[in-house]
């Protein structure tokens, strides 16, 4: 059991237990109210009846003729006390109850004196005070048997009562219940506990989820919360090491050949001029794999400097075709652009501008020879988003890689022997378009190429003339 157990043990029983106390203590004092209250003479019709019918045959039959009616009465014992506190019967009589009784005969309502009180002068010279206990009280005095003859010993008056056994059974199942919840509580608690401590020493593998069972409350809402934080910070180690092997991976390959190039120029010193050229365009690849590493890392991290152009997605549209199409030409390519989008978006200029072209150059590359990249543009007013579509007419890219081509250094399976690429470019767009809060996709066509959409969001679509023309600048 943890400290936070006895915490939520402590605090719960102290308020069962208060409660409790207070329960008790209100029913003790109602009950002794109610005692007080509660009157130990019988008032009831038939007591009156019997106390009527005890004086008559007091007044006109005598002593003995009483005597005679209250041993043969049936359940009504009426009881008579003469002058000096004897009872005609020999019965033991608790001096609260002739005091009552006598109480009661003084009073000013004469209806309630008669009904329940009498006093009788007898024949002998004695004057009786006739009166009956209260059945709520039996032990101020009972039925007396035939056969008992001699005088009856009376209970004293219980002494105020505290209800000692319902506060016991009380406090019992309050710390049952106190334990009970305590446990539920603390139980799911301890398991993060466990399972943060693993967390932090490197075990990503742990799972909360089944462990905390059926609860459906906020702390099995923060075991799920736990494991997808595991699943993204697993996810996440597990991109860092595949980025690392692969930047490993692809900077082999240049550095070897940069070794071999020194090595068959110290050999040939009459090539030293091809090896120079040769070192110089492995130092450009190396340079340029570094630099989309950099711009990859940036995104990762947010950082994306100044996101407060105002672009119109027409300008920019049309420097990309520009660009694209004389890229294109030169291998036997063509591009085709329908842009009609009045659209202005705010965001990095420059960013936006090396996405969409990513796209387009890697269509250019993947499309057969002779064939016509086409990029169209579509406004959807209701949900305020522009598309933009770059098609081409490649060998498409298998179902199952679809997601995949936007991963770091992924390169198909259909296209890897015809790009010379590092499989960053893609990624790159991803990054950007998703800082841009658009989105990304691709999808093979049905006669054959591979489609890729952009959806980008804006705010309003502004006139062309409000917006100074968009240049995109250098490359970022």
């Amino acid at each position: 059991m943890g400290r936070l157990f006895w915490k939520f043990f402590f605090f719960i029983m102290v308020a069962q237990l208060t409660a409790t106390i207070g329960v008790g203590i209100m029913f003790s004092l109602e009950n002794r109210e109610r005692d007080r209250r509660t009157s130990d003479l019988d008032q009831s019709p038939p007591a009156a009846f019997m106390i009527r019918s005890a004086a008559a045959t007091l007044q006109y039959g005598g002593t003995e003729a009483l005597r005679k009616l209250v041993l043969n009465a049936e359940r009504h014992h009426v009881y008579a006390v003469d002058e000096q506190q004897r009872e005609l019967l020999g019965r033991e009589v608790h001096p609260r109850l002739i005091e009552e009784a006598r109480t009661l005969l003084g009073t000013e309502n004469h209806e309630t004196r008669r009904r329940v009180v009498e006093e009788v002068k007898a024949a002998d010279g004695h004057t009786y005070l006739l009166f009956l206990p209260s059945p709520v009280n039996p032990e101020f005095g009972g039925p007396l048997p035939h056969e008992e003859r001699g005088p009856r010993r009376m209970q004293p008056p219980p002494p105020f009562f505290f209800p000692m056994m319902p506060m016991l059974v009380a406090t019992v199942a309050s710390l049952f219940f106190a334990m009970l919840l305590a446990w539920y509580f603390s139980q799911p608690i301890r398991l993060l506990k466990s399972a943060f401590a693993r967390a932090s020493s490197g075990n990503l593998n742990e799972r909360l989820a089944p462990q905390m069972g059926k609860r459906n409350d906020e702390l099995s809402d923060l075991g799920r919360d736990f494991d997808g934080m595991t699943d993204k910070l697993r996810a996440l180690m597990d991109s860092q090491r595949r980025l690392l092997h692969d930047v490993s991976h692809e900077l082999r390959s240049p550095i070897a050949r940069l070794q071999a190039s020194i090595g068959l120029a110290r050999l040939q010193p009459e090539k030293t001029a091809a090896t120079l050229e040769r070192i110089e365009r492995e130092g450009v690849r190396m340079d340029k794999l570094v630099g989309e590493l950099l711009t990859l890392s940036r995104l990762e991290a947010g950082v994306t400097g100044a996101m407060e152009d105002h672009i119109r997605m027409e300008d920019l549209l049309t420097e990309i075709i520009d660009d694209a199409r004389f890229e294109a030409e030169a291998i036997d390519r063509h591009i085709e652009g329908v842009v009609r989008c009045d659209v202005v978006i705010k965001g990095g200029a420059e960013l936006l501008y090396r996405a969409i072209e990513n796209v387009v150059r890697n269509a250019i590359k993947q499309t057969a020879v002779d064939t016509t990249v086409a990029i169209n543009t579509q406004v959807d007013k209701d949900r305020q988003s522009m598309l933009v579509s770059v098609i081409d007419h490649g060998p498409g890219v298998p179902e199952e890689e679809l997601q995949l081509i936007f991963e770091p250094f992924f390169r198909s399976s259909r296209t890897q022997k015809n790009s010379n690429g590092y499989g960053l470019g893609l990624t790159i767009a991803r990054r950007i378009i998703e800082a841009h809060g658009g989105r990304i996709c691709a999808f093979n066509r049905v006669d054959g190429g591979l489609c890729v959409d952009i959806v980008l969001p804006y705010d309003a679509i502004e006139s062309a003339s409000e917006i100074p023309p968009t240049s995109s600048g250098d490359e970022a």
